[in-house]
Parts: C-alpha cells; sequence; structure tokens
C-alpha cells in the first residue's frame, strides 16, 4: 500500500496551493479519502475528507470555503485545493484513506497514511 503525496512547497499568505495523492495497492473505489495535518507543537488533526462515492464531503470549519476536496477514481488520485491560505494552515499535511464510507475524525481509525507533505505559508 502506497499514499504518495505531493504538491506541498513555501507559499505567502492568502495564495493558494493544490495537493495531490496518488494511491495504490488497495482498492481505491472502496475507501473514503481525506486530508489531515500536524501543526507544529500540536497533534495530528482531521481537516477534509470525501466519501467513497464523491458525493459528500466534510472539512473542519477554519477550512470551510477554503480547502475543497476531489477525487479521481479513474486516476486513483486524491486531491486537495486550497485556498487563501494563512500561516495558521503551516502543517505537514497527511493523505489518508479509511475503508468505510465515510472518513472517520480520528486518527486512530485510518487503515493507510501517506508520509506527508508540508506545506509553509509565510505571512
Amino acid at each position: 500500500v502506497q499514499l504518495q503525496a505531493s504538491g506541498g512547497g513555501l507559499v505567502q499568505a492568502g495564495e493558494s496551493l493544490t495537493l495531490s495523492c496518488a494511491a495504490s495497492g488497495f482498492m481505491f473505489n472502496d475507501y473514503a479519502m481525506g486530508w489531515f495535518r500536524q501543526r507544529p507543537g500540536k497533534d495530528r488533526e482531521f481537516v477534509i475528507s470525501i466519501s467513497v462515492s464523491g458525493r459528500s464531503t466534510y472539512d473542519i470549519d477554519s477550512v470551510k470555503g477554503r480547502f475543497t476536496i476531489a477525487r479521481d477514481n479513474a486516476k486513483n488520485t486524491v486531491y486537495l485545493q486550497m485556498h487563501n491560505l494563512s500561516p495558521e494552515d503551516t502543517a505537514i499535511y497527511y493523505c489518508a484513506a479509511d475503508s468505510n464510507k465515510i472518513m472517520a475524525y480520528e486518527t486512530e481509525r485510518v487503515d493507510y497514511w501517506g508520509k506527508g507533505t508540508l506545506v509553509t505559508v509565510s505571512s
């Protein structure tokens, strides 16, 4: 199983960034997909997810209206579009897969993790 995240980098506040996560080694179409992040000095936290069907998405209040998630089941890839980034979004972002139709918010219920990609937002 592999979740290969890419697209992280250094941006300025207010700018946008798109992360990608290419999955392999499991039945991508049967897993809810999502992104967690770990900000400096904080625990890893749920950010946003998309259901197996792709029809439902879930996100935390602090990213509502700024972050969107999409999946391409033909490419086994999930995307995270981040707009109007702020320094508080600085974190390592982890792609995650959950064998349930909807991703749980708890890190211990995630089935597979990617290695993470660093997003740094300067003020």
